[in-house]
């Protein structure tokens, strides 16, 4: 296997992702040489068990505990949340955080040629809305709001609202500053 840098993005916003080349059949037919079988029988318990774990100090001590995860004092995961079976270790979440449900993080990404692996940082009070999906090598700044539905491909700047498919900043931290001020919004 050949290792490659990868830099993918928009205006310096960059996924940060090492890139694995694959000879043959596609990456994920080479998904055993890549993270050893009883990790992944570990993990995929470990994670359904947290999925449906309705005491969130529980949840949050599981995913310390046996996925080796960073994870911030307060933080929440809600029901259903998708965290990455193969390589869980490479996501960290900071304190008071929301993780909405059925959100999704994935820290590798299994392609044709290669698969590519990458941190997800996300930082302090940062708000993930329901049904999201945050792809590797991706850091969301402090105090960041992701909108339900978003498909987060490049970092998010700290303290910014975004949104959609693909994603894009809705309000920058100089607008949400603007709309709390103005009482359009709750600080």
């Amino acid at each position: 296997m050949r290792v490659l840098e990868a830099k993918a993005g928009v205006a310096g916003m960059t996924r940060r992702t090492t890139r694995y080349r694959v000879e043959g059949a596609n990456s994920l037919w080479h998904v055993y040489k890549t993270v050893p079988f009883f990790k992944v029988v570990k993990n995929f318990i470990v994670i359904q068990i947290a999925r449906y774990m309705p005491f969130l100090g529980v949840k949050n001590r599981l995913y310390r505990r046996f996925l080796k995860m960073k994870v911030g004092q307060s933080t929440a995961f809600a029901l259903m949340v998708m965290l990455d079976i193969m390589f869980p270790e490479k996501i960290s979440v900071g304190r008071n955080c929301v993780i909405g449900y059925n959100t999704t993080l994935l820290a590798h990404e299994y392609l044709v040629d290669e698969y590519r692996l990458g941190d997800i940082i996300i930082e302090d009070e940062v708000m993930i809305g329901a049904n999201c999906t945050v792809l590797p090598g991706v850091t969301i700044g402090r105090r960041a709001i992701v909108s339900a539905g978003t498909l987060v491909h490049k970092d998010v700047p700290e303290e910014s609202f975004v949104g959609g498919n693909p994603m894009r900043i809705i309000y920058t931290q100089a607008e949400m500053l603007q709309r709390m001020k103005n009482g359009e919004i709750c600080p």
